[in-house]
């Protein structure tokens, strides 16, 4: 990843807008079974193309119609709220719901969900 690009989906697609920044891997992918889904174990979420537009964060990946993403929602539902690992890192996350959990599940055929790092949750330490 060059220093212009970033990466709002961890593992996703990058985009060189600098708006993104804020959101550098804000955004998530983890399996039914709650393991966080890089390119090693999961190479197609390079597939998945990323921006930021009109306050949504836009997933686009080939033969799927696009995902839009409210950016910027005030968590106060913990019944979507979750622990999962990052590297050696336990991380509150929040559910983004059964639609965006859908269409990444879809692409990858695997049954997974998007989920969010909680904003309350100091910096994650994202393996090299």
């Amino acid at each position: 990843m060059s220093a212009s690009a970033f990466q709002p989906v961890a593992e996703c697609g990058e985009t060189s807008q600098p708006q993104a920044q804020p959101y550098q891997k804000r955004w998530l992918v983890a399996n039914d079974a709650g393991t966080w889904l890089d390119r090693d174990l999961c190479p197609r979420l390079a597939e998945i193309a990323i921006e930021l537009r009109l306050g949504y964060l836009v997933m686009k990946a080939p033969g799927m119609l696009r995902m839009d993403i409210p950016l910027d929602v005030i968590e106060d539902d913990d019944s979507v709220r979750y622990q999962i690992r990052i590297g050696d890192q336990t991380v509150d996350v929040v559910d983004e719901g059964d639609l965006a959990a859908a269409w990444v599940s879809n692409f990858l055929q695997i049954p997974c969900r998007l989920l969010k790092v909680h904003p309350d949750m100091a910096a994650v330490q994202w393996p090299a």
